[in-house]
C-alpha cells in the first residue's frame, strides 16, 4: 500500500516538474519554475528508482522528454504558434518607449574641436556638446578644427578644417 502511494507521488512529481520546466522554456528568466520544476523532477526519480543503474536509466529518460519539449517549445514559437512573452511585438515611437538612434542630421555642417586625437574615431566638441565622431579615414590630432559633413545613423563623420 505505501507503494503505490510513492508510485502516485512519483507521477504526481514528475508531472508537475514536467510543466513546471516547460513553463520556464517558453517564459525563460523567471528562474522559480524552473527550479522547482528540476526538484520536482530529481525528487520524482530517487522515490521511482531502486537502484543507482535504474536511476541512471530513468536520468537519461526524463532528459530525453526534456529535450523534445524543448525541440517542440522551440518549433512552436519560430511558426508564431505561441506567442513568445520576450519579443517585442508593438511598434515604439518619439513618444513612448526608447529610440537606440536619435536623428542627428541637425548637426551636419556644425564646426566644433577635436578634443581626442581622432584616428579615425574620437571625441569632438559641438556648441559645448561632446560627441563621439569618427574622421573621413585621416589621422586628426587634437585641438584641430572639425565639421560634421556626413551623418550615418548614429554616426558622426567629421573632416579637419583648412
Amino acid at each position: 500500500m505505501l507503494i503505490d502511494w510513492l508510485l502516485v507521488l512519483a507521477i504526481g512529481l514528475f508531472i508537475t516538474g514536467f510543466i513546471l520546466v516547460g513553463i520556464e522554456m517558453i517564459t525563460p528568466g523567471l528562474h522559480a519554475p524552473g527550479i522547482f520544476g528540476t526538484v520536482s523532477l530529481l525528487v520524482a526519480i530517487f522515490l521511482i528508482s531502486d537502484t543507482f543503474v535504474e536511476g541512471a536509466i530513468i536520468t537519461i529518460i526524463v532528459l530525453a522528454v526534456l529535450a523534445i519539449m524543448l525541440a517542440v517549445i522551440l518549433s512552436l514559437l519560430s511558426r508564431g504558434k505561441l506567442k513568445s512573452p520576450i519579443i517585442l511585438k508593438e511598434e515604439q515611437s518619439n513618444k513612448e518607449g526608447y529610440i537606440s538612434a536619435n536623428d542627428l542630421k541637425h548637426l551636419l555642417g556644425k564646426q566644433g574641436v577635436a578634443l581626442t586625437d581622432l584616428r579615425p574615431s574620437g571625441i569632438g566638441s559641438f556648441d559645448g556638446v561632446d560627441q563621439d565622431v569618427i574622421s573621413e579615414g585621416k589621422y586628426i590630432i587634437k585641438g584641430a578644427k572639425v565639421i560634421i559633413f556626413k551623418v550615418l545613423g548614429s554616426k558622426l563623420i567629421v573632416k579637419e578644417l583648412d
